[in-house]
């Protein structure tokens, strides 16, 4: 996020106006967020000036206006705050919808954002909550999806997931296809405690990241969100996308796999993934197959690359199916002998590491996780 602080500290209120002060300790505490309340500027490494009105416990050295992770300034304090040092981090907050002269106070103070209660409370909780998680960058969300049936795109996922946490990455593996058989089942963690899809389905506003990651079954040093074995298969479209949302927030890697029906569901998926992969088998068949999943990925999708599995035939080669499709090649994946063997033993797929599966998702993970920008074109 733009102009974002660090997180780790204690954000600072400074108000005198009672009625909006108790909104901001309300809203806070709806965010988790224990804050410093003052009536003026603290100075640098002074000590907290509570009124009363907040816990006064904490580093004195975090209380102050330069080292406060976020700072909440009331209406009625911007004029007392003209001469303090610019830092970013600072909201002006009031409660007067039609204040014509509010925006001019912003800029006086350089506040990044105005925001006007009660209009504005959700993305008050957002910020203060983002201050609670230490949020900085956020995952890279990679999405895998079959151009045709069988094409092998739940093995293609759980195998960069598993290759991503054998890297180091904090890495979270979604299952978006509720009539896929459950990842954790690819895993072999389908008796795994922890939550699943249904479980999250009354969701509504921000899900804690924190809090997500810590109640979903560990398999393999990721952490997987799959379907149960219930009946129930909808999950509401905003549940998903405060849980994915959720998941981004801890950084590190987030992959999905997709369903290839793009329906209101997985599009909310697709609008927050960095990148999605579409898994084609090499024959002509299954390349005018994905031609109509691709046209449907598009339409909310940012990036949309191919990856061919096994070896073509009828003369086509990667980059012509690349081509025939209209989407840049993310790489070819040989068939690996074995492999489905081995799966239904319970080893998932990207454990041996020198087979091509693993190659493959080590060779993605080194180019895109090695770009400041995310994945390389």
């Amino acid at each position: 996020m733009a102009g974002s602080v660090p997180g780790g500290g204690r954000p600072l209120i400074l108000t005198e106006d009672p009625l909006l002060l108790d909104d901001l300790l309300r809203l806070c505490a709806a965010a988790g967020a224990d804050p410093h309340v003052h009536h003026a500027v603290p100075e640098p490494g002074g000590t907290a000036d509570t009124g009363g009105a907040a816990e006064p416990g904490g580093d004195a050295g975090s209380t102050g206006w330069e080292s406060a992770p976020l700072v909440l300034v009331g209406d009625d304090a911007a004029r007392r705050v003209r001469g303090a040092p610019r830092r970013a981090g600072v909201l002006l907050v009031g409660r007067d919808l039609d204040d014509p002269h509010v925006w001019q106070r912003a800029v006086e103070i350089g506040a990044e954002e105005v925001l006007r209660l009660p209009d504005a409370e959700s993305r008050l909780v957002d910020r203060l909550a983002d201050v609670v998680e230490g949020a900085g960058r956020p995952a890279l969300a990679v999405g895998v999806i079959g151009g045709s049936g069988g094409a092998g795109a739940s093995t293609l996922a759980c195998a960069l997931a598993v290759r991503a946490a054998r890297a180091g990455e904090r890495t979270i593996l979604i299952d978006g296809d509720p009539l896929g058989g459950g990842m954790d089942v690819l895993l072999g963690g389908e008796s795994a405690e922890g939550l699943r899809w249904p479980d999250f389905a009354a969701s509504r506003g921000r899900v804690g990241a924190g809090a997500l990651e810590e109640s979903l079954p560990e398999l393999h040093d990721l952490r997987v969100l799959s379907w149960d074995r219930g009946d129930r298969v909808v999950v509401p479209p905003a549940a998903i996308r405060s849980v994915v949302a959720a998941a981004r927030r801890r950084g590190g890697v987030v992959v999905v796999d997709l369903p290839r029906r793009v329906d209101e569901a997985v599009a909310e998926v697709l609008a927050q993934l960095d990148l999605v992969l579409m898994v084609v088998p090499g024959e002509l068949r299954s390349v005018a197959a994905a031609g109509r999943v691709a046209a449907g990925v598009r339409m909310v999708a940012r990036d949309v690359r191919v990856v061919v599995r096994g070896r073509c035939a009828g003369g086509l080669d990667p980059e012509s199916v690349a081509g025939l499709l209209g989407a840049p090649l993310a790489g070819e994946v040989p068939v690996e002998v074995g492999l489905p063997g081995r799966v239904a033993e319970g080893e998932p797929p990207g454990t041996q590491g020198r087979g091509a599966l693993a190659r493959f998702c080590d060779g993605f993970w080194q180019r895109a996780l090695g770009s400041a920008q995310g994945v390389p074109a």
